[in-house]
């Protein structure tokens, strides 16, 4: 028997064989020498292997070394992820649609976007896991315009342009996938984002709130006008949050509408539009045209700018509940950043419910991780004083070797309290003594919480607690 501990695969050797003969075979690829692909196997299950089974299936004469069966069964964990949830057809067919298991392959792993970009010599294909991106296939560089082409097909969008952006989309049953197409240097680059059309798990109990966040949160919603705001950077999951909102809002005695870029979810009961600027059909014009179609509910994607920000003021004084995300990096800096966008500081006051920030954080995994010392694990002194103990990511089947097993949302929530609104009409929202009012709203504090209780780690909330270091 071999005595290699531990298996390295490269993205090469690792697409010799797609996941569902591994796991069925119980087999790794070593690579190929001299023509011939060998393979890794357990020795307990020699007598059930058939070589020319392998050969007839894989297309390389075959040639099988057995190593320790821990070492095989951690291997298939690590690089051949599958969750045991793949739909009705989602299998790899050998010989069958590249792209099309390509797309199932990345749906029955969780991934929320499916990255081709091509370079000097060489072309990869990336998934998008819990928020990381991991490299999943090379690509021979004389097949990228094949593969290119074919999305194109897919989405509906012009092979021939190949000097301008493209933005199309592919429908499935149960998921669509926005495709954006951009010119680079050596070819184009796609990014396929995998957008679910399953609205049965979006609920607000399961956003990752607190209970009092959440009677918070519920209690803002309630109000029949006013703006409802989130805030986050791109991915922190201000969409679902506002799918959520709007699922829990959507009765029969209710006229709701939305205006997104793209429509991510399709609900029942919703009049969702979506976006075109090229066309003139943007969030401003959307929402003008919203007023007089009788809206007891507007949902617009994204304020971007002064416009639409006036826009969603102006429906909102008008009797209508708004809700919008913006990209700010604090609860406390959406009313900053709606003060700069020239809305008056009164206005805020009488017209926004609540300011939510919120981002995604990767859960430890509860079977490996490890309870530590904070000791030298701490930069930039950020927890001296609050914690004594952390938590850190080890990896095992559980995770796939990550250390991570899915996300969990942390929220900050400013209510407009009375007390706020008058800070807000003040003018003088960043002096030391109101920043000192919403300091126990900060993400920081959340995160501090999840560290102690061993949910995440401190590199994973690291960018959170620099953000308020200051303020720690």
């Amino acid at each position: 028997m071999n005595t290699l501990k531990e298996i390295t695969l490269t993205v090469e050797n690792q697409q010799l064989i797609p996941a569902d003969i591994a796991y069925h075979y119980t087999i790794i690829p070593k690579g190929i020498e001299d023509g011939v692909l060998v393979l890794y196997s357990k020795e307990e299950i020699s007598k059930t292997i058939s070589t020319e089974e392998l050969e007839l299936i894989l297309g390389f004469p075959v040639k099988i070394e057995f190593l320790e069966a821990d070492i095989i069964n951690k291997t298939l964990s690590k690089y051949y992820r599958s969750d045991g949830k793949r739909e009705v057809g989602s299998e790899f067919k050998l010989g069958g649609d590249f792209l099309e298991n390509l797309i199932w392959d990345a749906k029955s792993t969780g991934s929320s976007d499916i990255h081709f970009e091509m370079f000097k010599d060489t072309a990869r294909i990336r998934f998008r896991i819990d928020g990381k991106l991991i490299e999943r296939y090379k690509v021979k560089k004389e097949d990228y315009a094949e593969l290119v082409n074919k999305i194109k097909i897919n989405s509906k969008l012009n092979i021939t342009e190949k000097r301008l952006p493209q933005d199309g989309r592919i429908n499935y049953k149960d998921f669509d996938i926005r495709v954006s197409v951009l010119p680079t240097l050596y070819g184009e680059k796609i990014v396929m984002r995998i957008l679910g059309k399953d609205t049965s798990n979006l609920t607000i109990e399961k956003l990752g709130m607190s209970p009092d966040e959440e009677k918070i949160f519920l209690e803002a919603i309630s109000a029949s006008k006013g703006i409802i705001l989130i805030s986050g950077p791109t991915g922190s999951g201000k969409t679902t949050t506002l799918y959520a909102t709007l699922k829990l809002l959507n009765k029969i005695n209710c006229n709701i509408l939305t205006i997104e870029d793209p429509i991510e979810y399709t609900m029942e009961g919703i009049n969702q539009v979506q976006l075109k600027e090229e066309i003139g059909l943007t969030f401003s014009r959307a929402l003008k045209t919203f007023l007089r179609q009788d809206p007891d509910i507007i949902m617009v994607g994204e304020i971007r700018d002064e416009k639409t920000a006036q826009m969603a003021i102006r429906a909102s004084l008008t009797g209508h509940l708004v809700l919008s995300t913006i990209h700010t990096n604090s609860a406390l800096g959406t009313i900053s950043r709606l003060i700069d966008m020239g809305v008056p500081s009164f206005l805020i006051a009488e017209t926004l419910k609540i300011s939510v920030a919120q981002r995604l954080v990767r859960r430890l995994c509860n079977h490996c991780k490890v309870k530590a010392d904070i000791k030298e694990k701490n930069p930039g002194n950020l927890l001296l004083g609050k914690l004594s103990y952390h938590y850190t990511p080890s990896g095992c089947d559980h995770c796939f070797h990550t250390g991570y097993k899915d996300r969990i949302a942390i929220y900050e929530l400013i209510p407009l309290t009375n007390t706020i609104k008058n800070i807000i009409k003040s003018g003088d929202i960043n002096s030391e003594k109101n920043l000192g009012i919403f300091k126990h709203h900060r993400l920081s504090e959340k995160a501090l919480r999840l560290i102690k209780e061993g949910v995440t780690s401190i590199e994973e909330v690291y960018p959170i607690l620099i953000e308020d270091k200051d303020d720690l």
